[in-house]
């Protein structure tokens, strides 16, 4: 994998860049649409790819290892061929996922044992064999295996797990020099940042991350409950420290708001389930507000969805009869309102990245938090 720093821009962090993997390039910034067992929910990979258009998408080692399980993934030819996409894929570790199920998981030195929310049966996660994992899995970006802290957190627990996160990193690396790559495609490897929201471990990590020298560095711990100004102040830290030659990815992040301000502290690569679990609620994500579509408001708004067009179903329905499918239960609703969020948040950093380009992202970005800052 190689990355191009194009431009910075001159009044704020931000940047605009080009990451060239074997399976297709990725022009940051980007968000990148969650797939977390190989499908972004109620999204056909034709409209994926036609209307939403990312350049990269995520799956979940967690929950593609319980389900299909590595076995059918290898007889597949790897993930990109199971599920038919032919563009770059990021797997995240599972180590988010672990964090979530605090009631079924023992986190030790050695590794993580935990419970299948499916079935109820014992698994056990190291830096080894989630290395392993994600080898088969085939992913064109893989993470490192990391523990996710909580917010909030005691600052001695998030010392103990910051420093464990680190000697993780290093079975990690370790082990991956003994993995041939195996479907014929290189793997680009991010370790992960930890620190909670404390400065100076946020600061130990992110020097420990960069001494590594990976091709990209990920941030991890943060959107985890923590006020916005504290995710923002946490992110400028370290993007400060981690290497300007290397693309820099916010893990779990976030609103739009949350989105344009992090580019403009130098981050170039997100991830979110906040569209489509969000779409799936009735929430629409517009340039001028977010719309509840549930609303009475709604019921005789004949107006379509967005008059900006970004995908089809914008212009192809409107408020009234989006609103009625919600209110009927009707599974298209759903899937109507996940295009257009997913539609609207490439729309959002591909603008950012033309704005950057152009020289004025920072006005265009202060308009546009002024706007989306409003329910409609």
């Amino acid at each position: 994998m190689d990355f191009t720093l194009i431009q910075k821009d001159n009044k704020s962090k931000a940047r605009a860049g080009e990451l060239t993997t074997d399976n297709g390039n990725i022009q940051t910034p980007i968000f990148m649409p969650v797939g977390t067992v190989a499908s972004v929910k109620g999204v056909h990979q034709r409209e994926l790819k036609d209307e939403i258009n990312p350049d990269i998408i995520l799956g979940n080692t967690y929950h593609l290892f319980l389900r299909p399980g590595t076995g059918i993934l290898e007889e597949a030819g790897g993930l990109h061929k199971f599920m038919n996409w032919d563009r770059p894929i990021l797997t995240d570790s599972g180590g988010y996922q672990v964090y979530s199920l605090s009631d079924n998981r023992k986190i030790k030195e050695e590794g993580v044992k935990f419970k299948s929310h499916i079935d109820g049966s014992r698994h056990f996660f190291t830096p080894e064999n989630v290395m392993e994992i994600q080898r088969t899995i085939g992913a064109d970006i893989i993470m490192a295996f990391d523990e996710c802290t909580p917010y909030p957190c005691d600052y001695q627990y998030a010392k103990r797990s910051m420093h464990m996160t680190h000697r993780w990193l290093d079975r990690c690396t370790d082990h991956l020099e003994k993995l041939p790559f195996k479907y014929g495609y290189s793997q680009s490897f991010f370790p992960i940042v930890q620190g909670s929201t404390y400065k100076d471990l946020r600061k130990q990590s992110a020097e420990y991350i960069a001494s590594v020298e990976a091709e990209g560095n990920a941030i991890g711990g943060l959107s985890v409950g923590e006020p916005a100004e504290e995710m923002y102040e946490m992110a400028e830290l370290v993007c400060d420290i981690l290497p300007e030659d290397k693309p820099r990815y916010l893990m779990g992040v976030g609103t739009p708001i949350n989105i344009l301000e992090n580019i403009a502290l130098g981050v170039d690569m997100f991830d979110c389930v906040m569209p489509t679990r969000n779409a799936r609620n009735g929430m629409l994500f517009t340039a001028h507000g977010t719309i509840n579509i549930k609303n009475k408001k709604w019921e005789n708004d004949f107006s379509p969805i967005d008059e900006m067009g970004i995908t089809f179903v914008d212009t192809e329905y409107s408020k009234a009869y989006l609103r009625h499918l919600f209110a009927a239960n009707e599974y298209l609703g759903k899937q109507i309102a996940t295009i257009h969020n997913l539609g609207f948040y490439l729309w959002l950093v591909r603008t950012a990245r033309e704005r950057i380009l152009a020289g004025d992202f920072l006005e265009w970005k202060t308009k546009m938090v002024n706007q989306m800052d409003k329910r409609l």
